[in-house]
Formats: C-alpha cells, structure tokens, sequence
C-alpha cells in the first residue's frame, strides 16, 4: 500500500513548508533593506543583550551560509551569518537576538529546551533509520518492522514537536529583550514579527508534516493487525 488518505495532509504541509521557506527569505530579503534607527549591526545587539543578561562569556562568531545563524549549546556559542553579524537593518538584529533568547534559555534551564537537548542524540539516528524500517516493513510486508519504525520515528517527531515552544520563546524573548534594550523602537516591532513569524511557520509545518506521518503508519500497523 503506497498510498495512503494520510499521504493527502502530508503533501499538503509539504507544500506548506516549501511556501514557509521561500516566505522566510523573502521576508528577511525585504527587511534587510530597512536600516534600525539605532544603527545597530546584529554583532552589536547580540552582544549588547548577552552582555546585559550576564552572558559575557559567550563568543559571537561569523559563519558562512546564508541564515546558518544558530546557538551552539554545547560549546556555548552563537554563530551568525555574515549578512545578520555585519547588517545593520530589522532583519538582521531580528535573527541575531532570536539567537541570543536560545542562549538565554540554556543559561536559564528553560524546560523544553533542556528536553529537546536530551531528545536530540537518539532522535537525530532515529530520523534516519525509520524511513528504511517503514519501506522495509511495506515491501516485505512485515508489521514488526514498520512497530520499530513507528518507535524510532516518535522519537523524531517528540523532538519537532518540542522545539515548536523553544523556537516561539526565543522569538518572543528576542521582541522583548530589543525593546528592553532600545534597540527597538515601537515602530520597528512590525518588520521583527515579520522575520520572526515567517520563521516560527517553517517549523510549525515541519512538525505538522512528521505528525502525519506518524499517523500513517500508525494506522497501517493497526489496520494490518485487524487484518491478521
């Protein structure tokens, strides 16, 4: 069975992703050209805020790639792009201080991201053995490899799932922290919910996407159970 009433929701969300990605770059594109009134670079508000929460000793650091910016937990540093470290416009102090509201989190053990690191190592080989396991289970038409696969994939889709609350508190802290600071005025807040939102959506769709899929497979073991 190659086709499932499931497969239906799942292209649709992966159509959504794949509008969530272009909507991303184009809605940081379109706000890269809009200069803060402070003038700050991202660098500036990313040291400006760890410097103010007293995270003095995280290092920010340029990294190649285009929107590759993220926070490293375990060495406990934050990576910026080149166009979000040098930039001096709403998008690029928009991702820079969502990247810093991570570290702010790890420094504050804030709960769903302390699970999501625990979740991380097993979900990370779970997401690459549950495909084989499932298109083993359906050609060979064996139920228990496609129960593995289930067990090994929730573990993939937990980890999505966790991350949903993660991502949208880092956006939130990130709002709050640049008008804290005066690094963002009132006016400004529009253009960050924009970059910040179009970013939320990308990983809305994603966990969207593995939740069907878990449910389709769930719903073909079951099925072939009854069948038995």
């Amino acid at each position: 069975m190659f086709f499932h009433p499931m497969d239906i929701l799942i292209f649709i969300t992966l159509g959504i992703s794949i509008w969530a990605q272009f909507r991303v770059k184009g809605n940081f594109n379109k706000w890269a050209e809009v200069a803060t009134k402070t003038g700050l670079s991202g660098a500036e508000t990313a040291r400006r805020i760890l410097d103010s929460n007293g995270l003095y000793n995280i290092p920010i650091e340029v990294v190649p790639g285009t929107l590759s910016d993220h926070y490293d937990p375990v060495k406990k540093v934050v990576r910026l792009s080149e166009a979000v470290y040098y930039g001096r416009s709403i998008a690029s102090v928009s991702v820079a201080a969502h990247e810093i509201g991570h570290a702010i989190q790890h420094q504050q053990s804030y709960a769903a991201l302390m699970l999501r690191h625990k979740i991380f190592p097993f979900a990370n080989i779970a997401s690459g053995i549950a495909p084989f396991l499932f298109i083993g289970g359906l050609l060979l038409q064996q139920l228990s490899l496609i129960g593995i696969g289930i067990v090994f994939f929730s573990a993939a889709v937990a980890f999505q799932l966790v991350t949903l609350p993660v991502e949208f508190d880092a956006s939130k802290r990130a709002r709050n922290l640049m008008l804290a600071e005066g690094i963002l005025y009132n006016e400004e807040e529009h253009g960050v919910k924009k970059v910040l939102n179009a970013a939320a959506l990308t990983y809305v769709a994603g966990a969207l996407m593995a939740l069907f899929e878990l449910i389709k497979f769930i719903m073909i073991f079951m099925q072939g159970n009854s069948e038995e």
